[in-house]
């Protein structure tokens, strides 16, 4: 299960409708481990503790962009036709190791190479705006200075809300697989694991599945107790699990260069009732607020159905945001739906819904859940909460 090459080509031809409409002449492209999409989404390609880059004129010869150590494993993956590769040591290893491979560039020579085969550039977008490197970007204006820059990001992002038959394919794929493992890994959880030790089962049997690497996803979280379940976003530690103590965690899957999530709260032992209640009321929520969800339907309806609800409980206070956000390449994809933007579902699209309880006197947790937005309605595609929540918290 892959994405065909003449995928790729129409998502770089549709880029490059776009930056006709745009007058922009030359994009640069650039990912690395906080967003590996970018030039994943255009040719398949991914390094291995390396960036990337790609470089996409209005017309002609798209050039992926790999680093040394990387070169072997992208003139395997890169499937984009009418591409060459071109090897540049400042998206390589941070150390500055020296490879002796022939044809090295940097990226000075490199858009050199390209003005002298587009003369006439006067407009250049980028994309990746909150990860691109100075050392790219200063040589990019002086190759082209004089040159407008334009940020392409938003442009990029809306391409990929939208999922295509095969990529829908490849996020069942995930939204199955995370469902599995959670499903398979909760059960053996016992007081006295540490968090380590509960995030390498959670590894272990991710990897036993098949995933690719949880890195280009979510990492697992193991958040126990009232002090470090508080944390939205933390590394494990060595802390000991308890029974009857909140245990919030996450943990996302990649397969073929896309995403699954989940996030869930557990309780060992004796759950005292003000958890059962909090717990209750964040999936009951969830399921209020997703209902709403169909084609043609503005996002803050949902998420004003989800906050209307949670004050009607009475645990808005606690609840610093509910999230619904596109996934997809990424775990949490632009673009972030809104009650100020009123962006509109469409049949295609992958959401996830987070409901996100937090400061209690006891502790907080997320609860996370991904959606395939179908032309009949909405449909609940990671399976675990659905199915374990009310059995475990009822």
């Amino acid at each position: 299960m892959q994405i065909e090459g003449k995928e790729y080509l129409a998502r770089v031809n549709a880029l490059r409708e776009k930056m006709a409409e745009n007058g922009v002449d030359l994009v640069v492209g650039f990912s690395n481990l906080l967003e590996i999409a970018i030039v994943r989404y255009y040719c398949g390609f991914a390094p291995t503790n390396e960036s990337s880059a790609i470089v996409i004129p209005a017309e002609g010869e798209v050039i992926v962009c790999t680093g040394q150590a990387s070169y072997d494993d992208c003139q395997l993956k890169n499937a984009l036709p009418d591409s060459r590769i071109a090897i540049l040591p400042e998206i390589g290893e941070v150390s500055g190791f020296v490879y002796d491979t022939e044809g090295q560039l940097d990226f000075e020579d490199l858009f050199r190479q390209v003005k002298a085969e587009h003369p006439d550039i006067k407009k250049v977008g980028f994309i990746g705006r909150l990860i691109f490197p100075a050392i790219i970007m200063d040589k990019l204006r002086k190759v082209f200075d004089g040159c407008e820059l334009m940020d392409m990001d938003d442009i990029h992002y809306e391409q990929r809300v939208m999922k295509s038959p095969a990529e829908v394919e490849l996020m069942i794929k995930n939204w199955k697989m995370v469902s599995e493992v959670f499903k398979n890994v909760v059960p053996q959880i016992k007081a006295g694991m540490t968090e380590r030790e509960v995030e390498g089962m959670f590894m272990a049997e991710m990897g036993r599945l098949g995933a690719e690497s949880y890195v280009q996803a979510f990492a697992p979280m193991i958040a126990s107790g009232p002090e470090n379940s508080f944390v939205s976003m933390r590394r494990n530690e060595e802390r000991q699990i308890q029974e009857s103590e909140i245990i919030s965690i996450g943990c996302g899957v990649c397969y073929g260069g896309y995403n699954g999530m989940t996030c869930t709260p557990l309780v060992l032992g004796e759950i005292p009732q003000k958890m059962k209640d909090a717990v209750m009321c964040a999936y009951d929520a969830l399921n209020y607020a997703s209902a709403k969800m169909k084609p043609g339907v503005s996002c803050d309806v949902v998420m004003n159905a989800y906050t209307e609800y949670l004050t009607e409980k009475g645990y808005i206070e606690y609840c610093p945001y509910g999230s619904l956000h596109s996934t997809g390449m990424l775990e949490c994809e632009a673009p972030i739906f809104s009650v100020e933007n009123k962006r509109v579902l469409k049949e295609g699209m992958c959401i996830c819904i987070d409901a996100y309880f937090k400061g209690m006197e006891w502790g907080s947790f997320r609860m996370e859940d991904c959606y395939l937005i179908t032309a009949d309605g909405v449909k609940r595609m990671t399976t675990y909460n659905d199915e374990f929540i009310p059995q475990i918290f009822k």
